[in-house]
């Protein structure tokens, strides 16, 4: 078990390193212009919610409903409510500027069925440490806004996966089953890379509009178009 705690830690480091992540941390933007990309997650945030109270855990976390609650209250507080309306968010929300989210959803689905209830627990660890990424740099922009306009962001400002207690680190995986929860840890990590390709290019299409003279500015978002533009495994 703590070969595979320790391969989801090396993940997460590379992981942290993603250009979506050097988009949230450019100080040349403001606050609001770094969490543009937040009514792009909406299709995975929700679902998510149904994904944990109904697969992903033996026992449904309490909070969960809450999570979700606060994902809309801050859509709100940012005004991302005003742009569109009913039908027109349905046809974003499914839409192809979006399907990397609801694939997002769909392919956890499948990895946390075929999973055992080792490799469930440990599926939950990646994801907790994917979300402690985002939410990390998230904080600190909720803080700034807070400041700014007094605009108190619950869901990007405190929010956090509900860590699951246990002492991973004793429990015994034969070599078979460490290789395959290896490969689905891997996977985990590589279908969450993805989402931050379309969060970044959304986000990079509301700031800076789609001029190609736009995009050269910034290294990371050459560099985010390449990989959000390489098709899905």
């Amino acid at each position: 078990m703590k070969t595979i705690l320790a391969a989801i830690m090396a993940s997460k480091r590379e992981y942290a390193k993603l250009p979506f992540f050097s988009f949230l941390k450019d100080e040349a933007l403001t606050p609001e212009q770094r969490l543009s990309f937040y009514p792009c997650m909406a299709h995975f945030i929700i679902s998510f919610g149904d994904l944990n109270k109904y697969i992903l855990r033996s026992e449904p976390a309490r909070d969960e409903f809450h999570h979700w609650r606060s994902y809309l209250e801050d859509f709100r507080k940012l005004g991302f409510e005003r742009p569109r309306t009913g039908a027109d968010w349905l046809e974003f929300l499914w839409s192809d500027e979006t399907h990397v989210n609801r694939l997002l959803s769909y392919r956890l689905v499948n990895l946390i069925l075929n999973a055992s209830s080792v490799q469930r627990l440990l599926i939950i660890e990646a994801i907790e440490e994917i979300g402690g990424v985002l939410f990390s740099l998230t904080a600190r922009l909720a803080g700034r806004v807070q400041e700014r306009n007094g605009v108190e962001l619950r869901y990007l400002g405190d929010f956090h996966f509900s860590l699951e207690s246990g002492r991973k680190d004793e429990i015994e995986l034969d070599e078979e089953e460490r290789r395959k929860t290896s490969q689905m840890v891997e996977e985990v990590f590589r279908i969450f890379t993805e989402w931050t390709g379309e969060l970044l290019r959304f986000a990079v299409a509301d700031v800076y509009g789609t001029s190609p003279a736009l995009r050269r500015t910034r290294p990371f978002i050459r560099a985010s178009m390449r990989r959000a533009t390489t098709p899905a495994g």
